[in-house]
Formats: C-alpha cells, sequence, structure tokens
C-alpha cells in the first residue's frame, strides 16, 4: 500500500517514515484515531515500509518482489489480530486467522472500513466481536517463528480495545519482554477501553478525522463524482472517509436509522397525556430488540448524534449541523426547539446508558422500553 494512496495524515506519514530511516522504530505503538480517517491503511503501509525496507518515503524500491506480496496483504512476515464472532464455519473458539481469507478481501475492497461492516461480512447476528485469548496464543505462536525474510516480524491488532481480559493480560507479557525485532502496532477508536498496562507500553499517535476538501478531492478523484456533490457528502461525512463512501452509494437502506429514530420519538412525544401510545413504543422496542446487538448500539449511536445536531440548531450554530433527514414532515429545524439544556444531558445518559447495557447482554426489549418511556418525560422537559 503506497502512502501516496493514504488520505491526509501528512505529519503521521513523515513521522513514521523518518523514525523508519533512522532505524528508531518503537516496539509498540497505538495509533488513536476515528472511524475512516486512516489508522489502519497506514499501518499497512508503515508495515510495507519497514518490511520491504523501501526509502524516500514511499513503498517502492529495489524489493519488488516484498512489494508485490503487499497488493494481496499476504506477506509472511506480517500478522493481523482482529475481533470474531463463532460462525456456521467456525463454531466454536474463534480467532482471527480462521477468518483470514474474509480479512484480505475486507481490506483491499475497502481499507478505511469501520467495525461495523466488518461484522457485517462475519454476520455476527446478535453476537458480539471479540479478541480472545486463543488470538493472544496464536501471537505468541506467530512471533516465536524465525521471521520469513530475515527482518521484522510486524504484527497489528486492529480494534485492541475488543481485546477481552486474558487476551489483554497474554499480550501485555509480550510487550513487556518482546521478541527481537518484532513490532506491535494496536489501532483503536477508543484508547480508554485498552488497559492502562498496555498503553503505558506503547507510543500513542493520535490521528484526527479528515478535513472536508481532502474527503471532497478524494471522491471526485477516485469516484468521478462533480465536486458540488463532493462538498455535500464531504460535509455530511464528518473526517470520515467510510461514511463518505456509504452516504455516495447510498447503501443505508439495509438499516433505516433515521426513519427508525423519527417513529420513536413521534410516539414518545405523542405519549403524553395519551397511555395508549405506549403500546406503539413497546411495539417499537420489539422491532429494534430483534436486531443484533451490534446494530442496537449503532444505532443509539445514530440517536446521539440527531440530539446532539438538534440542540446545535437550537442553539444557532447552523453551520455545525450536517444532518439532512428525508423522512416526510419530519426536519432537525421543527424537532431542535424539543432538544434544550435542560434535557440534553438526561437524554445523553439514558442513551449511554442503554448501550452499556445491551452490550453487556441486557435484556434488549426491556432496556429499549424503559428509554422509550423515560424519553416521553425528557422530550416535553423545558
Amino acid at each position: 500500500m503506497q502512502f501516496s494512496e493514504i488520505l491526509g495524515q501528512e505529519h503521521i506519514k513523515n513521522h513514521l517514515t523518518r523514525s523508519a530511516n533512522l532505524g528508531r522504530i518503537p516496539h509498540a505503538q497505538l495509533f488513536v484515531g476515528p472511524e475512516g480517517c486512516g489508522t489502519l491503511p497506514l499501518a499497512i503501509a508503515y508495515a510495507q515500509y519497514i518490511l520491504c525496507q523501501n526509502q524516500d518515503g514511499e513503498n517502492s524500491g529495489s524489493n519488488e518482489s516484498c512489494n508485490l506480496k503487499f497488493q494481496k496483504i499476504a506477506h509472511p512476515d506480517l500478522h493481523f489480530v482482529y475481533p470474531t464472532v463463532s460462525t456456521e464455519d467456525v463454531k466454536t473458539k474463534p480467532k482471527s486467522l480462521d477468518f483470514i481469507g474474509d480479512w484480505r478481501q475486507f481490506v483491499l475492497h475497502n481499507p478505511y472500513g469501520g467495525l461495523f461492516d466488518w461484522y457485517s461480512v462475519l454476520g455476527v447476528q446478535n453476537k458480539q466481536g471479540e479478541i480472545r485469548v486463543d488470538d493472544a496464543q496464536e501471537i505468541l505462536k506467530s512471533l516465536s517463528l524465525k521471521s520469513y525474510e530475515g527482518g521484522y516480524k510486524i504484527m497489528i491488532v486492529w480494534m485492541a480495545d475488543k481485546m477481552n481480559i486474558a487476551a489483554s493480560n497474554k499480550l501485555l507479557k509480550l510487550l513487556e519482554e518482546p521478541p527481537e525485532k518484532t513490532v506491535f502496532i494496536l489501532i483503536t477508536e477508543n484508547e480508554e477501553d485498552i488497559i492502562q498496562t498496555i498503553r503505558s507500553r506503547c507510543q500513542v499517535l493520535q490521528f484526527n478525522g479528515l478535513s472536508e476538501k481532502v474527503i471532497a478531492d478524494a471522491l471526485v478523484s477516485r469516484e468521478n463524482i462533480e465536486t458540488k456533490l463532493a462538498t455535500k457528502i464531504a460535509h455530511q461525512a464528518q473526517g470520515n472517509y467510510n461514511k463518505a463512501l456509504h452516504l455516495l452509494k447510498d447503501d443505508s437502506e439495509e438499516f433505516p436509522f433515521e426513519q427508525w429514530f423519527v417513529v420513536w420519538v413521534r410516539a414518545a412525544f405523542k405519549a403524553k397525556g395519551n397511555p395508549a401510545v405506549i403500546a406503539d413504543l413497546i411495539q417499537w422496542s420489539e422491532q429494534i430488540a430483534a436486531l443484533g446487538r451490534e446494530t442496537q448500539k449503532k444505532f443509539l449511536h445514530y440517536c446521539i448524534d440527531i440530539f446532539r445536531q438538534a440542540l446545535l440548531l437550537n442553539y444557532e450554530t447552523p453551520s455545525l449541523v450536517y444532518m439532512e433527514p428525508t423522512v416526510p414532515n419530519f426536519t432537525i429545524a421543527k424537532f431542535a426547539p424539543f432538544v434544550n439544556g435542560n434535557n440534553i444531558n438526561d437524554i445523553f445518559n439514558e442513551l449511554s446508558d442503554a448501550m452499556y447495557h445491551i452490550e453487556r447482554n441486557g435484556n434488549a426489549k426491556i432496556i429499549l422500553t424503559d428509554l422509550s418511556i423515560k424519553l416521553t418525560r425528557l422530550i416535553h422537559k423545558k
């Protein structure tokens, strides 16, 4: 993967190539950044730069056979770990190696893809992805072998915050006493969810979301769309190139979050003084509860975003509002008066608590029904 193919992040590219040229390669690095900012493609490009001994800040040079292996993400000294779930083919003790073919296709198709996209490939249904102790055992096994080309061995741990405690403790021992010429690159969107003892042993690199100009230019050059449309999508993407691609392809119909949200808040608004509407909220809760837990969490994240957008518009900062609902007779402007400083904190806390309990395998129907009833009070709070 070429550094020139990676959008933005120029200062981080320069830092990584300069440190590699000087031979100052930390044994453990933590790439922290939001979805769609390029942490994974940059980690792969950095691994290629090290393993293929490339120079001049780009992945091209005399070792063309090594560079060719990276075109299929199949270099023998490059290893990956990522969240997995049990499936029809892998019924027990799933680990990253069991899904390496799917993983390579996923990365080659869209290296900016997010965790939810990966879970869609796996077909998680009502399960939740995790990096287990079996993955940590595979890391030990892979890194105990001599490198294929006699140089470095690189382990990329994607979404390292999904490691369970057992896996984290095993990885910690490796980070404390790393094998010779071994580089760990941990990638996360939620740094605080990684145990402190691991974070303290890594050099942390903070990635920012991409600028609107970078995303718009990429859409024009790579997707061949008009500048006006590219600029609009880039604004809505909020620094997330993966989201920009989804907006461009308009593939959100699989999970109509917007429609679910509008049905929910309309029922919650009508419920005051009309107990019969509670039945509609219970029915809505049953519908959402029938979805997979990852979809439920993503939907609740979406709810937080749209409440935040309404608050921004209510406080007269329209330049920060990027959502444009398409549901008939629903606009952020009409919804904004019902979201204010007196209720936004409570709404945010209730949505956050619901996500927390769903993530810990609580009964989704009970959690969502409780959330809905609380919203009927909060949305009328002046």
